[in-house]
């Protein structure tokens, strides 16, 4: 995968995805990064179609965003969060309990929280149609109503999850996002109010902007005849 030299920071994407996914991009969260801390990067748009081999180099199935910083290339999008984050105690506290903690919530948006709403992404979407995914669909549909009243308490009367607002608090809005069509986080009024006031930040609408700029109609797979 080419780098540009002169790019101090670069991130992968692609250039275009289906309807359903666009906004949803993980290479959302580092944008959204970048944005809050005013850091300049430059967009390297691959094929969702036909990725290239030498990405698989970099990111073994192939996925998105991977960063590359002066050299140094992450792939996963907790990872290039917290490495973007420890450039600015705007994201992450330098130490004390407000550091720990935040390190904490941004791994529980990602272990605690995103795998099931990513099953129940699998159960709605990709496997409607399948038996299987219409008998589990209950039994899911109760554990994260679990998960997300438990944030939602955990959240209480806070602005945001620790303190000012942090990495955290990108990678556990972005995770939440998946699950507003299917209305669990309205069920949430304190979960509700959090999340809409993570997506009203500037920096937010920024980075979901800058992705949907980057995808080309011309770079998905051919109208059907």
């Amino acid at each position: 995968m080419p780098v540009n030299p002169d790019s101090k920071l670069e991130v992968t994407a692609f250039d275009w995805v289906p309807d359903f996914a666009r906004g949803y991009v993980r290479d959302l969260r580092p944008r959204w990064a970048c944005e809050e801390i005013g850091l300049d990067y430059a967009e390297h748009l691959i094929s969702a179609i036909n990725r290239p081999a030498d990405h698989f180099l970099f990111q073994p199935w192939g996925q998105v965003p991977v960063l590359c910083d002066q050299g140094v290339r992450l792939f996963e999008s907790g990872a290039i969060l917290l490495h973007l984050a420890e450039k600015d105690a705007a994201l992450l506290p330098r130490d004390g309990q407000e550091r720990a903690s935040t390190l904490a919530w941004l791994f529980a948006a990602y272990n605690s929280v995103e795998p099931m709403l990513f099953e129940l992404g699998n159960v709605d979407l990709f496997a409607k149609d399948e038996e299987w995914a219409r008998l589990r669909r209950p039994s899911l549909i109760d554990f994260i109503r679990g998960r997300l009243g438990r944030l939602n308490d955990a959240i209480g009367d806070k602005q945001y999850l620790v303190g000012a607002f942090s990495v955290a608090d990108i990678a556990m809005a972005t995770v939440l996002r998946e699950a507003v069509e299917a209305g669990l986080v309205a069920e949430q009024p304190r979960l509700q109010a959090y999340l809409d006031r993570c997506l009203a930040r500037p920096a937010f609408e920024r980075a979901l902007a800058a992705q949907l700029a980057a995808f080309r109609e011309d770079a998905g797979p051919p109208a059907a005849p």
